[in-house]
């Protein structure tokens, strides 16, 4: 089975969520903690890495683990990815695709919209969380399915 621990910034500002375009699809700026790396600042260097922008950490919202069956996983192999997730806040910066990265492009896209598009169900979690604030930093898991995928 594979593992990844991994932390993930929910930007938030005048009704608008910053997503990231990774392919075909949307999901939010973050990625995997290097090994001795603190999720804290992993957060940080990879929004910086994928936006091209500077952001400062505002809150622990939560965390989220949830299991990828072998039949649904990129490698074929059943996999447990745990997400930390921060309401970060963009302080600097100008938007960028990542230098020889996934990342194309980094839009504001409004709540509203953000149903419509293609994306990686971390997106409704992290809006879950950043919403409600549950007190335990645990939101039910989402359903995956039609634009919303693992």
């Amino acid at each position: 089975m594979g593992f990844r621990l991994a932390a993930y910034a929910v930007c938030i500002e005048d009704g608008r969520v910053l997503l990231v375009r990774c392919g075909n699809s949307w999901t939010l700026p973050g990625g995997r903690v290097e090994h001795g790396e603190d999720p804290f600042d992993a957060v940080v260097r990879e929004v910086a890495e994928e936006t091209g922008c500077t952001a400062v950490v505002e809150r622990l919202l939560g965390v989220d683990s949830r299991l990828i069956p072998a039949a649904e996983a990129r490698a074929g192999v059943e996999h447990q990815n745990v997400g930390v997730f921060y309401r970060v806040r963009i302080t600097g910066g100008r938007f960028r695709p990542e230098p020889n990265g996934a990342v194309t492009e980094a839009v504001w896209t409004p709540f509203s919209e953000v149903a419509g598009v293609r994306r990686s169900s971390l997106v409704d979690v992290g809006l879950a969380l950043a919403r409600t604030l549950p007190a335990t930093g645990h939101v039910p898991p989402v359903p995956v399915g039609g634009l919303v995928q693992h």
